[in-house]
């Protein structure tokens, strides 16, 4: 399931500037852990990052209207679609490439399966996988792909 980044307010539609954006929880060990798995793979340097923390997360999941602390899922942006869920790792896995697309089968997995397992993962991911102290703190030589991070 996707929507149309046009769904947002045009000044957040303007900050995107038809980039593809993955927005993950900078606290969480395990989502911490899909932007490291994405950055590592992204050769092609197609997405953008930014935390759920940070102004431009806490505007896209308010404008979503998604819960701007729990933070229960990553967002991901391609070719101007705003996914949610595992639908959201499926969106970021079909443009890495091979063998990482292959990944993408899991948006076929049945909702009634997909959305209760991926939603029992989020409410556990601290107790399951752990937590940062702190929000993620890009490396300089990553930082330039991030949204909202000051330089």
């Amino acid at each position: 399931m996707s929507r149309p980044v046009d769904v947002l307010p045009q000044t957040q539609v303007a900050v995107l500037a038809g980039r593809d954006l993955i927005v993950f929880d900078g606290e969480c060990v395990l989502c911490s852990g899909f932007f490291r798995f994405v950055l590592r793979h992204d050769h092609a340097e197609r997405f953008s990052f930014a935390t759920a923390q940070s102004p431009l997360g806490q505007a896209l999941y308010r404008a979503l209207g998604l819960n701007p602390t729990a933070f229960q899922t990553n967002l991901v942006i391609v070719n101007g679609r705003i996914y949610e869920e595992l639908d959201a790792f499926a969106a970021a896995m079909s443009v890495l490439g091979w063998p990482w697309r292959a990944l993408a089968v899991a948006r076929f997995i049945p909702a009634p399966i997909k959305h209760p397992l991926y939603r029992l993962i989020a409410r556990n991911r601290y107790r399951l996988f752990g937590r940062y102290d702190t929000c993620m703190v890009p490396a300089p030589e990553v930082r330039a792909r991030f949204i909202d991070t000051a330089p």
